[in-house]
């Protein structure tokens, strides 16, 4: 009876994805008819449209996140990214405009908005220096980018993406990798197409489930154990953020402990400034379903804010007895605020974070040979049935702001996050580790004939419960002090973080037999047979950065100082009770971690930037005496260009590894023991790229043409030869280039916009990567594929108050299968085509 059900599952599966083929052209169509279908759709009789831009007086640049308010009608609107902001309904006649913005004079214009046709304006707003205001010294200390209209001063390269930027190219499962695409120097790969657990790196750090950059939420180290176990097994979820942060260069000393490549902020939902509510629901192929809903409010000295995701898909991979291959996603947030009047002479809050996060995936390690994949991309093999991701995650976060004078602030915030997970996945196959498996299929025919669902013997194929537990706490405290002088001023900020974290690892394994096609359970093992170990760290930071202005010249050197204590405790595999260890090792690392970065502003549109700083990146516990940390000195130079709707910038970097560290996990290929290994001297060298340009700016058009392009180069290569057990290196020799780094990667967008509607065309691609480091060209057994994958996405606002927006969307609009990673085991595709339908309510 059980195994009917999951035979009409996989039918049914199948059957969608023929439908959506067909489906596919006509849903396009909708999507591109959009401007057409809506032409003239204007609001009530007797009103009008009225529209416009917010512009700095200065540089004639775009500004963001400007309140436009209608006086004595109840109506406003928030600039967007590009500055534009649009009313559909306005009386026709006389209307009074406040156009106001944190940083700028608060600007005051009379308009009169036609009957017919369309009103539009454009508002000059002049800077008013607010650098006391609190919310604005807040954000420096719990931001990384602060207010995002001064990137351009930032000495190092640095991208913010806001609610706007994330909304603009609405994709299906909010996956991160997405994302982060649009940033260059940014590299990531997918593993199972939703970017569950994401593999990022930057500036050819390395990716692996992204433990070579500093990943936060909210400026507080995120990941599961931060430096004893930094593999991204949890990541928040992207689709609650309302921006994310990318800092590179000197200036992310300030975000240890890894500071060779750059540091991840994610910024969860502020405490509305006013009662609103916000529901986004959406749904799509492979019954894939999304509802997010945040509400909340503030008062004179009180603030809140709740919200919950919820997500699930059945998955759009193939169990050829049926079965579900997807997810289930639960996340839930809570903030409380007390505050004093911000107007007051001493401005006080305390603020409440309260998250959970459960999980539940069908994911597995198992990918495909190289024939399988080519023959169907989506095949999983019937041996990795059982397999399932089981997680669990809590934060807690209590933040104290204070502004004791207007040159004086300090910020604390108290932290604890846990995470436990269990990934129950297939390990081995008849005494043979499943990457081995699917590299050479010939050499092990019987043993591969068993995962396609031969009947085998008893306990023929193993299932490792890879069982753990994580801890992540601490406290830490940033002081800052401006000083002003006649011709020099400084922003001087202290920072310490006491940290601890832990993973404990409680794992075993399972016997399984094939029978017609069916793994069936026939041996238990017993919790701690198969790993039973605690790893711990204790962490002290320290960074010390001042930020001198003088005239248009900024200068900001800064010392991050690294103290970490590192224990590896080892119980024995046949005693659970943990009564005496067989082994502890501990292991200590301090380091100075010294940068210094410039900016200078040739002009209010046009800033040169560079830097020069030492990368540092700590080794885990239970690491051999003769393992180093990761160390480097990386130099970047760049320019940013912000003028007449144009934002251009551009960045060279260099990094001259004296040592970079290889990780034997599952995870990477490798064998799983978790030995680190010396890979010596790495140099890296590229070149960033980033574009946003409205095409109406040089041309005289009804609509908005927005378009955007992120493109990087990099290379990197071995200066030593070695051998390891990282399966991504194995045996290297001097001059091989790094695995999973492509040469190129680009991404980009066009968009048609007209208010009330707007019509995007994305697409993100890279040429292929090896996977093994190697010279030469790459085998097509060892790299993955180049690919350009393209989206389309359409999006309407329905007329009335309730601010109610439709969209619709296509990923991966041509269906292109590509191998987009050959590990944990096999090939592996991305997303395939898939349709969405959403809606969206702001009130």
């Amino acid at each position: 009876m059980h195994a009917s059900r999951r035979q009409c599952t996989a039918s049914s599966t199948r059957r969608a994805s023929r439908v959506s083929a067909l489906l596919a052209p006509l849903f396009a169509c909708l999507i591109l008819a959009f401007p057409a279908l809506l032409a003239g759709q204007e609001g009530e009789e007797g009103t009008a449209r009225l529209e416009g831009r917010v512009v700095s007086v200065e540089s004639a640049a775009p500004i963001s996140g400007a309140r436009v308010e209608i006086e004595g009608q109840g109506l406003s609107a928030t600039a967007d990214r590009r500055g534009y902001f649009y009313f559909r309904s306005v009386p026709a006649g006389t209307v009074r405009l406040s156009v106001s913005r944190l940083g700028f004079a608060t600007e005051t214009r009379s308009v009169e908005v036609a009957s017919t046709g369309r009103t539009v304006v454009e508002i000059t707003l002049a800077p008013r220096p607010v650098g006391l205001d609190p919310v604005l010294v807040r954000s420096r200390r719990i931001r990384m980018v602060g207010d995002p209209l001064n990137l351009e001063a930032i000495p190092g390269s640095a991208h913010f993406l806001s609610l706007q930027d994330l909304e603009a190219q609405k994709l299906a499962f909010d996956n991160v990798h997405d994302m982060l695409r649009r940033i260059p120097g940014v590299n990531v790969h997918d593993e199972e197409g939703y970017g569950l657990r994401p593999h990022i790196g930057m500036r050819g750090t390395g990716v692996e489930r992204a433990s070579k950059v500093t990943l936060m939420e909210d400026g507080i180290l995120i990941a599961p154990a931060p430096y004893a176990a930094p593999a991204a097994y949890y990541f928040p979820v992207a689709g609650r953020m309302e921006a994310i942060e990318v800092r590179k260069g000197s200036s992310q000393i300030r975000y240890g402990p890894r500071t060779i490549g750059g540091a991840v902020n994610l910024v969860s939902a502020s405490i509305p400034e006013q009662a609103s509510w916000n529901l986004d629901a959406q749904g799509g192929e492979d019954r894939s379903m999304k509802a997010h809903l945040r509400g909340g409010d503030s008062g004179d000295h009180f603030g809140w804010l709740v919200e919950t995701y919820q997500a699930r898909t059945d998955g759009f991979k193939e169990l050829p007895g049926g079965g579900d291959t997807g997810f289930r996603i639960g996340d839930y947030l809570a903030k409380f605020r007390l505050n004093t009047d911000r107007d007051g002479p001493r401005y006080q809050e305390l603020e409440l974070k309260l998250g959970y996060h459960d999980e539940l995936s069908n994911e597995t390690y198992l990918g495909l040979t190289h024939d399988d994949f080519r023959a169907n991309a989506l095949l999983r093999y019937p041996a990795s049935g059982p397999d399932q991701m089981d997680t669990e995650h809590t934060q807690i976060q209590l933040r104290h702001f204070v502004q004791p004078s207007p040159s004086l602030d300090v910020t604390t915030t108290l932290y604890r996050n846990t995470f436990a997970r269990n990934w129950y996945k297939l390990h081995s196959i008849m005494g043979t580790g499943i990457g081995a498996v699917l590299d050479d299929p010939e050499g092990y025919a019987d043993e591969l004939a068993v995962l396609k669902g031969a009947d085998s013997a008893p306990d023929a194929f193993r299932a490792r419960a890879n069982n753990r537990e994580y801890l992540s706490r601490g406290v830490q405290s940033v002081l800052g002090l401006r000083l002003d002088g006649d011709r020099m001023s400084h922003d001087l900020e202290l920072g310490v973080r006491l940290h601890e974290d832990e993973e404990d690892r409680f794992q075993w394994e399972d016997g399984y037999q094939m029978v017609q096609g069916t793994p069936v359970l026939t041996s238990e093992g017993t919790p701690g047979t198969q790993a039973n170990r605690v790893g711990h760290a204790r962490a002290l930071s320290i960074h010390l950065q001042d930020e001198m202005q003088l005239g248009r010249l900024t200068l900001v050197p800064g010392v991050r100082y690294e103290q970490i204590e590192l224990t590896r405790t080892d119980y024995p595999t046949d005693e659970p009770n943990r009564d005496e260890p067989t082994s502890v090792r501990e292991h200590s690392v301090s380091s100075f971690i010294p940068g210094v970065g410039a900016a200078f502003e040739l002009t209010p549109s046009f800033h040169l930037f560079g830097g020069v700083h030492r990368g540092f990146g700590p080794p885990g516990p239970g690491a051999a005496q003769e393992t180093r940390p990761e160390e480097s000195v990386n130099y970047e130079v760049g320019t940013r260009l912000r003028s007449h709707g144009l934002a251009l910038q551009v960045a060279g970097f260099f990094s001259d590894y004296r040592n970079i560290l290889g990780e034997a996990t599952l995870a990477g290929g490798g064998t799983g023991t978790g030995h680190l290994f010396n890979g010596g001297e790495v140099q890296t060298f590229g070149v960033e790229t980033s574009l946003d340009y409205d095409l109406t700016s040089a041309l005289e058009l009804p609509v908005r043409l927005p378009v955007n392009l992120a493109y990087t180069f990099t290379r990197a290569t071995f200066q030593t030869s070695f051998e390891s057990d990282f399966g991504a290196w194995g045996t290297v020799e001097e001059g091989d280039h790094l695995p999973y780094l492509p040469t190129h990667q680009l991404s980009g967008s066009l968009g048609i916009e007209d208010g009330a509607w707007s019509v995007t065309l994305s697409g993100n691609g890279a040429s292929a990567m090896r996977t093994r480091a190697g010279q030469g060209a790459i085998s097509e057994r060892q790299g993955t594929d180049a690919n350009l994958v393209l989206n389309l996405q359409g999006r309407y606002d329905l007329s009335g108050p309730s601010g109610t927006s439709l969209y619709a969307g296509i990923q991966n609009l041509t269906d292109r299968h590509y191998v987009a990673a050959r590990r944990p085991a096999g090939a592996r595709p991305g997303l395939p085509r898939t349709l969405f339908l959403g809606v969206r309510i702001a009130r």
